[in-house]
């Protein structure tokens, strides 16, 4: 069994800023600052670490490599991250849902921002990380 310490991150996958933006922070009225451009995030919502609109563009290129999400794979309409305790637990998990016959997207991989990555799909499209963001579980912040 797989010891999520909690979901690290939620957020739809968008294909129009603008229009994300108005919903989001117009309409329902949260927050955010970009991170990164086009990355809009609200570290502070309870209910999760990160709040973040996260543009299809950039989620193809952090799982593929590439700025197109293949056409034979479902388009995201949302993301989730479930964090684990440790960088070498996301590979444990990954094993095990691999095991389980997961297809993997992504294998675990440090980011430039240090967190370990890994990517796979829900069976209605939903993009599922399992990932270990060592500042997620401390007071301290990410280092650039």
């Amino acid at each position: 069994m797989i010891d999520f310490a909690f979901v690290a991150g939620f957020g739809p996958v968008t294909r129009s800023q603008p229009d994300a933006l108005a919903f989001w922070r117009d309409r329902m009225g949260i927050r955010f600052d970009e991170a990164a451009p086009g990355y809009f995030t609200n570290d502070e919502l309870e209910g999760t670490k990160a709040f973040a609109l996260w543009p299809l563009e950039q989620a193809a290129e952090a799982t593929f490599g590439t700025t197109t999400w293949p056409a034979e794979l479902p388009v995201p309409q949302a993301w989730i991250e479930f964090d684990v305790p440790s960088a070498d637990a996301v590979a444990a998990a990954i094993d095990d849902l691999r095991a389980q016959g997961c297809r993997i997207l992504k294998e675990p991989g440090e980011e430039p921002w240090g967190q370990v990555t890994s990517r796979l799909q829900s069976p209605e499209g939903l993009l599922v990380g399992v990932s270990f963001t060592p500042w997620m579980h401390t007071d301290e912040l990410p280092s650039d």
